[in-house]
Parts: structure tokens; C-alpha cells; sequence
């Protein structure tokens, strides 16, 4: 088994935040389970451009962490739904601060990069994207 050579400083406030929402993917997940997209495969269908093992990876951390948990229901075909836990539901605020300052700096983040399209983002609504 796998150990670290530097031990985590889990701690730490920030470490711990980064730890549980840091990467690629996992605020957008977090968002569309808020927005009320909560099956795997329609996750997957909004996420698009993710490939599916990454997606579950991401949601079993989610789930590891306790920020969100699955419930499955007893039909054929079976049916997963994510829901957010009361911690879960405590990380949103953080998420939607990020979305704001996001926003509100972007075109300053994005200054120097020559392929920046505005309304490009892919977690816009379908009517919104400027393609």
C-alpha cells in the first residue's frame, strides 16, 4: 500500500478545504448535484467533456469525505441519486463565492491567453454558451 513520504497537514483549514474541493472537476459535480442533476449517467451527460471514470472517482471522494452520499433505490433497472450531506450543504456558500469571484475576474485571469471566448464556459446553460 501506498504511503505518503511527506505526511498531509489535515489540520490546517486551507489543506483541508483544497483537499475536499480542489481539482478539476469536483466543484462543477458539486454544482450540478445543486442544480438537481444527481444520477450518474446525467452527470455525465452534463460533464461531457470528463470521462466518466474520472467523474465516479471524484463522486466516491465526495462520498469518502461525507459531502455527499448515495442513495440507491430497489428497482430494475437499480437507480443511484447523489445527495448532499448537512456538511455538504455547508461547503455551498463556499462554492458559490468562488463562482463569484471567478466571474468577476476572469477576463483579468484570462488577459493573456489568446483563445479566451467569452461565453465559452461549458458550465453555462446550453442557452447561454456563445459557440
Amino acid at each position: 500500500m501506498y504511503q505518503r513520504k511527506i505526511p498531509e497537514l489535515l489540520d490546517c483549514g486551507l489543506a483541508v478545504s483544497i483537499k475536499v474541493i480542489g481539482g478539476k472537476w469536483k466543484a462543477w459535480i458539486l454544482d450540478c448535484i445543486r442544480r438537481d442533476i444527481r444520477r450518474p449517467s446525467a452527470i455525465h451527460r452534463e460533464m461531457q467533456e470528463v470521462k466518466p471514470r474520472i467523474i465516479n472517482l471524484h463522486l466516491k471522494e465526495l462520498e469518502d469525505y461525507g459531502i455527499i452520499y448515495k442513495e440507491i433505490y430497489a428497482e430494475v433497472p437499480a437507480r443511484v441519486e447523489y445527495y448532499f450531506t448537512e456538511v455538504g450543504k455547508s461547503l455551498l456558500p463556499v462554492i458559490d463565492v468562488l463562482e463569484l469571484w471567478g466571474n468577476t475576474n476572469k477576463e483579468y485571469i484570462n488577459r493573456k491567453h489568446a483563445d479566451y471566448k467569452e461565453g465559452s464556459c461549458v458550465m453555462l446553460p446550453e442557452s447561454q454558451r456563445q459557440n
